[in-house]
């Protein structure tokens, strides 16, 4: 009798020793460093979900997965959500994360974007609304009206930098706290006061650097670029940008502006147009905000690329001497694209 007892102690204890193995051993099973998994709305109970980990191979063992979970009331406490698992973890791990709704922290890396699509895309490819959810909302200004910006001036509540929600965030909240950190943005390092000191608002800021950024890389040149459309639009004069007709003509590889371009009847076209366009053309670099704030007080009129191709600009306050650099550019640009276009050629040829 002492020799069964024995060995049904036995038995339990190593029946014990592999149920925590199971549960404690590494469950993943892919080799990668970590996996995400979405569990989407209605599909929150424990066939979908343990069918849904077992065909991602995101785990091993679904049948002690399953079990588990039951044990430990996970299903009726799952929510909808991105999960991140990594390489290793244990069943009980995956289980507990699951049970305590801890989704995964996605980010929202926003660098430059042209158009309203662009920021379609970069959301729906990382949080759960879908592209043309977001183009709705961007184009309706019943949504935008809680946020003080219109289907115009939208992208002027966003500062490029990097934000971090649940995938699951809904856009409305996304969009808040976008507005949160412009809010907080202008509210640093006198922003506000040092645009009142121009005659401009935050939002006319804003648009005028996102033309300045797509004019230049070069920061010496943007802040004279700056001060010339600022003397402009205190001049009433036309700010004549070339990149305005890139975003008017929603064509961003053009690299130049034929006289035919100047008559797209888009208000966007500062040739037509006098004043700033009604949105920025680009999110603009903070430090391109910046720029714009600081930018030095010159007699600057006018602007063209130097003739040298490097990329730095000429600045005048006469039409006669920017008419001068501007012919010694076109004379430049002309013969570089002839050269371009005799290699293309000869490269043809051979």
């Amino acid at each position: 009798m002492k020799k069964i007892f024995a060995y049904l102690f036995l038995f339990l204890l190593l029946g014990a020793a592999i149920a925590c193995w199971l549960v404690m051993a590494s469950g993943t099973a892919f080799s990668e460093k970590s996996k995400y998994f979405v569990i989407e709305e209605g599909k929150t109970d424990k066939i979908a979900v343990t069918e849904m980990l077992e065909r991602k191979y995101i785990i091993k063992r679904g049948a002690a997965f399953s079990a588990l979970a039951s044990g430990m009331g996970v299903w009726g406490k799952i929510k909808p959500g991105k999960y991140e698992v990594k390489h290793g973890e244990s069943l009980l791990s995956i289980a507990r994360m699951l049970k305590n709704g801890q989704q995964a922290q996605m980010k929202l890396v926003i660098n430059k974007l042209r158009i309203k699509e662009d920021f379609a895309r970069l959301v729906s490819r990382n949080f759960a609304p879908d592209s043309i959810s977001v183009m709705n909302f961007l184009n309706s200004n019943d949504s935008l009206k809680a946020f003080n910006v219109d289907t115009s001036t939208v992208f002027t509540a966003i500062i490029p930098d990097t934000y971090t929600f649940y995938w699951s965030t809904p856009l409305q909240k996304i969009f808040q706290k976008l507005t949160d950190a412009s809010n907080s943005f202008w509210n640093k390092n006198n922003r506000k006061q040092k645009a009142a000191d121009i005659g401009f608002s935050p939002t006319q800021v804003y648009i005028l650097a996102s033309i300045v950024e797509e004019e230049t890389n070069d920061d010496g040149d943007r802040a004279k670029i700056a001060s010339v459309y600022i003397n402009r639009i205190n001049k009433n004069m036309a700010l004549q940008a070339c990149p305005t007709i890139k975003y008017a003509m929603k064509d961003f590889s053009l690299t130049r502006i034929y006289e035919k371009y100047l008559f797209n009847p888009s208000p966007y076209n500062t040739y037509r147009n006098k004043g700033l366009p009604p949105g920025p053309i680009c999110t603009p670099n903070p430090k391109c905000i910046d720029i714009v704030l600081n930018a030095p007080k010159t007699d600057y009129l006018f602007f063209v690329a130097k003739a040298d191709m490097s990329g730095f600009h000429h600045f005048s306050s006469t039409y006669a001497e920017h008419d001068k650099y501007a012919k010694e550019y076109q004379k430049a640009l002309d013969e570089y694209m002839a050269r371009k276009k005799q290699n293309a050629e000869d490269k043809a040829a051979e």
